[in-house]
């Protein structure tokens, strides 16, 4: 690509993959527009607003020392720690949960920042640790809770898709950290022995719906089994080419619930068709090529596991979200990166992106040095 005309700063980003990003938002706001009813606000516009100003500060991060990514890393850890308490005590309800501070200039999730952060000082945790001790129940116990008190409290707003990511970055993060595989055994036996458990005495009544839900949608079709089932008939109408935009009846109709956030890919798939989810998914693929390349080459263990972490985060929410909306998996709330409505979910998206360019950008000073 043509870029000797531009500046200097300009030509470091990583085109080759902010490109398909950034034609993937552009799409997602298309979607957006439609399900709006061909209008730009309050949906498509402000996406475009998020993306933009997410991606100047993506940019900004990408420039932070490895050093100082480092020294940050339990101090944020902290914090958000701290915002989490202050949620439960006196956070703002909405839509039957409790998961947002008010900050006077601005609604905080500090549940979505903590996606990132767990990656961050887990990272920061094991790179501090010799590398004789990733075997030794040493690594491990302190790393579970560090990952166990943040999904708690997440868990108790109630947020269970964002406990969840919470807790699958960090166990990614612990695996290729080097601990064990028969820990993970004998976590996995664990889980089945607590998940029954948890099913009845911990989850909530519309959690544990849910649950039952995806396991027989078509018993309350016009229930619990509502969402699901209007999603895939959305999906299954659009065929290969899609019915075309604006053209959509589950969404513009009022069929299909959340049309504009968990169900967005549903409402692209019947206007957009087989084509245009092999698109988002082409673009999904790049980012994660691009990202894994980058942990592959990563000059450290700190910048290894921060950057596969951060991939394995943007991963999390697409997959989770995909099988959701095709009945593969619970619904859980956890939106389509760079395609859903919100600016909580385009920050830690782009936070995750921002920090990868961060690993790319020392990889290359440190191949410049050493030559």
């Amino acid at each position: 690509m043509a870029t000797g005309l531009l500046p200097q700063p300009l030509r470091e980003l990583p085109w080759r993959v902010l490109l398909p990003l950034t034609a993937l938002v552009l799409f997602g706001s298309a979607v957006l527009y439609s399900a709006a009813g061909q209008h730009l606000f309050p949906w498509a516009a402000m996406h475009i607003v998020h993306y933009v100003v997410f991606l100047v500060a993506a940019i900004l991060l990408s420039r932070v020392p490895r050093e100082r990514f480092k020294h940050l890393a339990y101090p944020l850890y902290g914090v958000l720690v701290v915002l989490l308490v202050l949620v439960e005590a006196v956070g703002r309800i909405g839509g039957g949960s409790q998961r947002w501070l008010n900050l006077g200039f601005m609604t905080l999730q500090p549940s979505e920042l903590m996606k990132p952060v767990i990656v961050l000082v887990l990272a920061r945790f094991y790179d501090s640790l010799p590398p004789a001790l990733s075997s030794s129940w040493r690594a491990l116990i302190p790393a579970v809770g560090l990952m166990a008190l943040p999904a708690a409290l997440v868990i108790v707003q109630p947020d269970l898709g964002t406990a969840l990511a919470i807790c699958f970055g960090a166990v990614v993060v612990i695996f290729l950290a080097g601990v064990p595989v028969w820990w993970f055994i004998g976590g996995g036996l664990a889980a089945s022995i607590v998940a029954p458990l948890a099913y009845f005495f911990v989850l909530h009544d519309y959690q544990r719906k849910r649950v039952t839900v995806f396991m027989d949608p078509e018993a309350d079709m016009l229930g619990s089994g509502y969402h699901i089932m209007q999603s895939k008939i959305a999906i299954g109408s659009g065929g290969m080419f899609g019915k075309g935009l604006g053209n959509g009846t589950q969404s513009h109709l009022q069929y299909l619930p959340e049309s504009h956030t968990d169900f967005v890919f549903a409402t692209m798939a019947e206007e957009w068709g087989l084509l245009g989810g092999l698109f988002v998914l082409v673009v999904f693929f790049l980012i994660f090529r691009w990202g894994l390349a980058i942990a592959s080459r990563a000059p450290d263990r700190f910048s290894q596991l921060l950057s596969a972490g951060m991939v394995t985060t943007i991963f999390f929410y697409m997959a989770i979200n995909l099988m959701m909306v095709m009945g593969l998996a619970p619904v859980v709330g956890i939106p389509l990166p760079f395609m859903s409505h919100g600016g909580s979910s385009m920050m830690t998206n782009m936070l995750c992106i921002g920090t990868i360019m961060a690993v790319d950008r020392w990889s290359q000073r440190g191949r410049v040095t050493s030559g």
